[in-house]
């Protein structure tokens, strides 16, 4: 349940309109329910209780790790900003779902078996990716009817500018497939003399597989607030095409140079007139500037004795970006960069807007963070940032990433909003259909009803919030007259009651009362509370550890052995991948196989040395990547994982993270 709802802007003056300069009464972009988002502007943005659960390094810092919808979280930002804690954001940076209709998943690698990787080592065994056995899993369904998604993205886009400080900028990328419609959301939210650029960014290389005209190109609308909003120009190096055509001339020590005017002739703001080396002329420099040239060796003269200035090609710092980003490419199968995170984007496109329109010490948000690039090019060139994602797994990729590029200080926090309690609301949706007993799909019920319970009396559909779109799990009175004036009419006749779950609710006596006084269509309507169920949609693993002193070594002398790991949801999924893979009769295919102790099983083990309860804090860490190599406290080696982990002190704490993301921590009992 909200704590309390926060204005999207401050309390007006007595007299002033409430929603004149964020949500016209007249929208712009007309569409069904488009007046809908007026309601819930009106009523704010839900606050949750929101917790700490780690700081790395300074815990002083600006730094935030957020899991969360981009709604709550900016909640909880506003509210920390109208109390002085923290400065209003200075850029944003968004890559939010394209309503493409696709789900994206992340593949989930089975590590190798740490009580064979020395004997792997001593055979110098080489590693063959074909070995490296997979499966996928959800992160997150871009699935939406156009009206809705465009209600949800106006509200964040609300609760964004809420955050942001009256001289911000904000860059929304997006693509083909709801561009043009949000980019009218954008004038409304923003202002339409707010709009600076629509960047077109050449994301792959041209295809001959399409039936019409390939897509290519993302667009990227950048807006800026106010009059003295930050942008520092980027530039690009020049093609060798434009060095060919443009730096002809080359000086005794091989630097290539063109040559530039020094007639003032057509120059605003005057020049200057004197007699060079036998020329009169009307010049762009005064004459101490043209000996100054002179003795330096920058005058290229012409045939006819006309003095040129040298512009030498290692002292100019390229061409000024244009709207067409053409020379930055996707994160391929090959780079660094790459963290197996479906929509990756690349970090020189977050490096060029991030120092284009920010300057060292600035707060940068992403409110849909994915694997973390802004905030990774935030900590390499001396931002502040924000990163917020409502999946667990963002939350994970992008804090391996921060403690890979080392020294940086975040906090991480999570909103406890009913939703967040598996890794993302796709698979929650998923793993709800299984916790509701009785309840079975109905093929004669409109999809406004997630299915049916079958009782004495009959059929009794059931309505569940979509957890993936953040608008339906608050339930008021304009979902209520919904449910009774669109949705129930049309159930099959003879239908006596209907169910309908929430995840938020202001008052439900006050709701209650609301649909008693309005239901006229002789049906009963029972309200139930979908949090109890949400918070049994996690199954923890179980592993079991020993924990003993290492003699041979005085820096780290406290040994964590894990001796076992289980996990039933894992092996269910191994499981439907194997009875998969032999129906399909393919000789080719390998069974994936756990060894008994499962250890293949874990991406990361953490100890907690400093308190048995509270924020986390990571005296001593493991994560173990696809190959079967572990990353010591975010420094990679190239030793494989024996199933240990050293630390100083002893653990209090033991936080154990399978392969998928979910985690498990157990407290160690005193010996």
């Amino acid at each position: 349940m909200a704590i309390e709802y926060v204005p999207y802007f401050p309390t007006t003056i007595e007299g002033q309109a409430l929603l004149g300069n964020f949500v016209r009464t007249q929208r712009l972009l007309r569409y069904r329910d488009n007046d809908r988002i007026v309601r819930s502007v009106q009523r704010g943005m839900p606050l949750y209780e929101t917790t700490l659960q780690e700081t790395v390094g300074d815990a002083s810092s600006e730094n935030m790790v957020i899991r969360g919808e981009c709604l709550s979280a900016c909640a909880f930002l506003k509210k920390r900003i109208d109390a002085g804690e923290m400065p209003s954001i200075n850029l944003v940076y968004i890559d939010p779902p394209f309503a493409s209709g696709a789900d994206y998943a992340k593949q989930v690698y089975i590590r190798r078996n740490p009580k064979l990787a020395e004997e792997a080592r001593r055979a110098e065994a080489q590693l063959d990716d074909e070995e490296l056995r997979s499966f996928e899993e959800v992160m997150y369904g871009d699935i939406w009817d156009k009206e809705r998604y465009l209600n949800w993205m106006h509200e964040n886009l609300l609760a964004i500018k809420a955050v942001m400080s009256p001289n911000a900028s904000i860059y929304v990328h997006l693509d083909y497939h709801i561009g043009a419609y949000v980019k009218v959301l954008l004038d409304e939210v923003f202002g339409e003399s707010a709009f600076q650029s629509e960047i077109i960014w050449k994301r792959s290389s041209a295809h001959s597989d399409s039936a019409g005209f390939a897509n290519i190109h993302d667009s990227i609308f950048y807006y800026a607030l106010g009059e003295s909003f930050y942008f520092d120009t980027p530039y690009v190096p020049y093609t060798d095409e434009y060095i060919k055509s443009h730096y002809k001339h080359k000086d005794a020590d091989g630097r290539l140079y063109k040559d530039g005017d020094l007639s003032a002739k057509g120059l605003s703001g005057g020049g200057y007139t004197y007699t060079w080396k036998g020329k009169e002329g009307y010049w762009r420099c005064p004459i101490t500037t043209m000996e100054r040239y002179e003795a330096e060796g920058r005058i290229y003269y012409t045939r006819n004795g006309t003095p040129r200035i040298k512009q030498y090609l290692d002292e100019m710092p390229g061409m000024p970006a244009q709207d067409l980003w053409t020379d930055i490419f996707p994160v391929n199968s090959q780079a660094a960069e790459r963290v197996d995170y479906a929509t990756q984007k690349p970090e020189a496109l977050l490096q060029r807007i991030i120092e284009a329109s920010s300057d060292e010490g600035m707060l940068v948000a992403d409110f849909f963070g994915g694997s973390g690039t802004t905030a990774a090019v935030c900590a390499k060139t001396g931002r502040h940032f924000i990163h917020a994602d409502v999946g667990v797994n963002s939350i994970q990729t992008t804090r391996e990433r921060l403690l890979e590029i080392g020294d940086t200080s975040f906090s991480i926090y999570e909103v406890r909003d009913g939703v967040s309690l598996y890794r993302n609301p796709a698979q929650t949706m998923d793993k709800l259909k299984v916790l509701i007993p009785g309840l079975t799909n109905e093929d004669s019920l409109d999809s406004f009803w997630e299915g049916a319970f079958s009782t004495a009396e009959g059929m009794v559909p059931v309505y569940i919030p979509n957890l993936t779109d953040s608008t339906t799990k608050f339930l008021d009175k304009v979902l209520a007259m919904r449910i009774i004036n669109e949705a129930m009419p049309d159930l099959p006749e003879g239908t006596k009651k209907v169910v309908v779950f929430y995840v938020d609710i202001v008052d439900e006596a006050q709701m209650r009362e609301f649909i008693d006084e309005h239901n006229d269509t002789g049906m009963d309507i029972e309200l139930r509370d979908l949090k109890p169920l949400l918070a049994d949609v996690v199954a923890e693993d179980e592993f079991t550890y020993e924990l003993s002193e290492d003699g041979s070594s005085l820096l780290e002398p406290w040994r964590t052995s894990i001796t076992s790991f289980t996990s039933d949801r894992l092996e269910g999924k191994i499981y439907d991948y194997n009875a998969k893979g032999a129906l399909q009769g393919k000789q080719s295919f390998k069974p994936i196989c756990v060894s008994e102790e499962g250890l293949e099983l874990i991406e990361c083990v953490s100890l907690d040395c400093t308190a048995a309860e509270g924020p986390w804090h990571a005296d001593a860490e493991v994560y173990i990547d696809r190959n079967g190599f572990q990353v010591v406290d975010g420094r990679a080696t190239d030793q494989f994982w024996d199933g240990s982990v050293s630390s100083e002190r002893p653990p209090l704490r033991i936080r154990v993270r399978n392969i998928a993301g979910d985690e498990t921590v157990s407290v160690v009992q005193p010996r």
